[in-house]
């Protein structure tokens, strides 16, 4: 799946994951590859993404997170 997380600054995160957990407001989600459709809201917390690689943490204040298709954009 492709991620993009994005701030008003920069572009805090672009790659290839396998799956990723986000800090929701009605409480903690994950998306795995082909996860249905969906836009959520999200709260202060940590993002938490896994690659091929390992683990990555990210902060957020909070934002909203798009899925579709297997590419997740994040607007944080």
């Amino acid at each position: 799946m492709q991620l993009d997380i994005l701030t008003p600054d920069k572009t805090v995160f672009s790659g290839e994951v396998e799956e990723v957990t986000f800090p929701g407001t009605k409480g903690q989600f994950q998306v795995l590859k082909n996860h249905a459709a969906l836009v959520s809201s999200l709260s202060k917390g940590k993002i938490k993404i896994n690659t091929a690689s390992g683990e990555t943490f990210f902060e957020i204040n909070g934002g909203v997170v798009e899925v579709l298709n297997n590419k997740i954009v994040v607007l944080a």
